[in-house]
């Protein structure tokens, strides 16, 4: 009886296993058909559907890594850099603050407050970005990166400022309890005591951020003209405007380019992520 189901069990393994591996290849699948199609030759990026190219087209990366309208991709990667790390070191500062406010001290009208701040989710973007941009066309700041960078100090990111609140409210308030009792004031129990607590929360907002803004493409083009201030993800647009015939081919590779940052981004904060996340249960 007890090898029936020992027998059970591995089918049920097995097949848990083998089905785990298919969604993988399924969900890997366009990231392999992008490197591929990278270095196929021209006339085989539409007209053929195979998988592996007939022959390795390696001139495409030294297409792309010229870059656009006489941009080098070297500069393109430094402005996508600046945006994007920028945007990291704004949301991880305003929000952490403004969630600490909600999550633990206590103010007049934190609770209609903070509802307001969670209402805002549900605001489109395209709803505040005309006015936004009046306000930084009346500045001075269009063409620059302010307008993608200074926003995220302002903590108008509400999804963030909403997780960071949610974690805090599990840290136990006996720490700060025990701080005070110490003499520490709520600037010193926030970055001495709380905000290291934080730090898998604090990640999550981090590899988010660089994601979203690292890939956003409509906000860049609204107030970005100037091609030496472009990012690769609007390069990826004016590479196409800018030749007269598809080069597709060098397009892949310049996309291939720009999709290395996010992994290497994502694969150097994971273990910091899932470390955090696995010693999380001490908030209790």
């Amino acid at each position: 009886m007890s090898l029936i189901r020992g027998g059970a069990v591995n089918r049920s393994r097995l097949v848990l296993h083998v089905s785990c591996l298919a969604a993988l290849l399924v969900m890997l699948y366009p990231l392999a058909w992008l490197l591929m199609t990278s270095l196929k030759p021209a006339n085989e990026v539409i007209a053929s559907l195979d998988l592996w190219p007939s022959h390795l087209e390696w001139s495409n990366y030294s297409t792309a890594l010229d870059g656009v309208s006489g941009v080098s991709v070297t500069r393109l990667l430094t402005n996508s850099l600046l945006i994007a790390g920028g945007a990291v070191l704004g949301n991880v500062i305003s929000c952490s603050l403004a969630a600490y406010a909600f999550a633990r001290l206590r103010f007049r009208m934190r609770g209609p407050l903070f509802a307001f701040m969670i209402a805002t989710i549900m605001l489109p973007h395209h709803a505040v970005l005309i006015p936004q941009y009046i306000i930084f066309n009346q500045l001075g700041l269009v063409n620059t990166y302010w307008p993608l960078i200074l926003p995220k100090f302002l903590a108008t990111e509400a999804f963030f400022v909403f997780l960071i609140v949610q974690f805090m409210r599990g840290l136990p308030r006996e720490l700060e309890e025990a701080a005070r009792i110490d003499g520490c004031g709520p600037f010193r129990s926030f970055f001495h005591i709380i905000l290291p607590l934080t730090r898998p929360a604090l990640i999550t907002t981090a590899i988010f951020t660089f994601i979203w803004t690292w890939n956003d493409f409509f906000t860049q083009l609204i107030y970005l003209f100037d091609p030496d201030k472009f990012t690769l993800t609007l390069a990826l647009r004016s590479f196409v405007d800018a030749s007269s015939q598809s080069s597709f081919g060098p397009m892949f590779a310049m996309s291939v380019i720009a999709l290395l940052p996010i992994v290497l981004f994502f694969l150097a904060f994971q273990r910091f992520l899932v470390e955090g996340m696995a010693s999380s249960g001490l908030k209790g």
